[in-house]
């Protein structure tokens, strides 16, 4: 047994000199120390001894134990030193780090607050499929079979008879056979056309739609609701007008307009030198598209328009490059 005293102790200090920190120094504490340890199974074996030799091993015992424990608590005692010395190194006059905090994306927030004006206005918001049929995209909204709308050179076509939506009207088309009127709706989404790609246009981007169905709309009701969106939006002393245009699914049609934000409708590169800005289109909906969609033309009229999220973006915000979008440079999310 004394020769088991001798190589537990040697033990000890081989793996007392492998030890870097305080976790592996409480793993040998625990295997030598501890209550189930090794010293302690010792102090168990003492009882087979004879009585002669109990005092000596007795005393070789307890000469091990605190051996052992004082050496352990020096070690213990040099860690936490050079610890409390490596901590005392940081400089706490230096500024905290900058956490960088995510937000909403700019197409997002813009999104937000035009929904929350539509709202306030008494809509509510529909969304629909963006994989859409060619009869709900094209046909239930007047477009004529050789549109140049429906060429593969415009439209991402599935197969022969669905397609990637061009625009978010086929969510009316879906809300006015399903719900009966009146009808006060605005449908955003995603939409999809083959157009190259500039600083000017995307393949893929955003729109906001509205309809209003009811018994005798008319034409200055549709010019309210856009004249006080425009001016809650874009800001009270906006000018603006209304163009006479052409869509397949409204008729009379028309473009609105507002003064450009950047030269305040003096002329210039970005209004094209007209002081005009184009920010969406709208009419009233063609009696074709009522019929279409299940509502007698006879009893009901409606008002419908539409505008990009994008180019709203772009004008408010003075932004040039409508890549600059879906680049996600952190430059330019940031200011937002």
């Amino acid at each position: 047994m004394l020769e088991n005293i001798d190589s537990i102790g040697l033990d000890f200090d081989t793996e007392l000199q492998g030890v870097k920190d305080l976790k592996q120094l409480e793993e040998i504490r625990i295997k030598y120390l501890s209550r189930n340890g090794i010293v302690a199974g010792l102090f168990e074996q003492l009882k087979n001894a004879s009585k002669e030799e109990k005092p000596r091993l007795g005393k070789e015992l307890n000469a091990l134990r605190n051996s052992v424990q004082e050496k352990f608590d020096n070690l213990k005692s040099s860690i936490e030193e050079n610890s409390s010395e490596e901590s005392s190194k940081i400089d706490l006059t230096l500024p905290g780090r900058n956490r960088i905090i995510g937000s909403k994306h700019i197409l997002v927030q813009t999104l937000e607050e035009m929904k929350s004006i539509f709202k306030g206005l008494g809509f509510s918001v529909f969304e629909g499929p963006e994989l859409e049929s060619d009869y709900n995209n094209f046909t239930a909204l007047n477009f004529p079979l050789d549109h140049p709308a429906r060429d593969m050179q415009d439209t991402f076509f599935i197969t022969e008879d669905f397609l990637l939506r061009t625009h978010t009207s086929p969510v009316q088309v879906r809300v006015m056979q399903k719900v009966k009127p009146p009808i006060r709706a605005i449908m955003p989404g995603k939409v999809y056309r083959n157009e190259a790609v500039s600083s000017r246009s995307l393949c893929v981007f955003h729109q906001i739609e509205g309809l209003y169905v009811d018994k005798d709309v008319t034409f200055a009701e549709l010019k309210g609701t856009l004249i006080s969106f425009a001016r809650q939006f874009y800001g009270k002393d906006l000018s603006y007008r209304f163009r006479p245009s052409f869509f397949p699914f409204t008729e009379p049609s028309a473009e609105m307009d507002i003064t450009c934000y950047l030269c305040k409708g003096k002329g210039c590169r970005i209004c094209k030198h007209t002081g005009w800005l184009e920010i969406l289109g709208c009419g009233m909906v063609d009696p074709n598209v009522l019929e279409n969609a299940g509502v007698d033309p006879e009893e009901f009229t409606g008002y419908a328009f539409g505008m990009g999220i994008e180019r709203t973006a772009l004008l408010k915000n003075g932004i040039t490059d409508i890549r600059l979008f879906v680049e996600n440079d952190y430059r330019f999310l940031k200011q937002f």
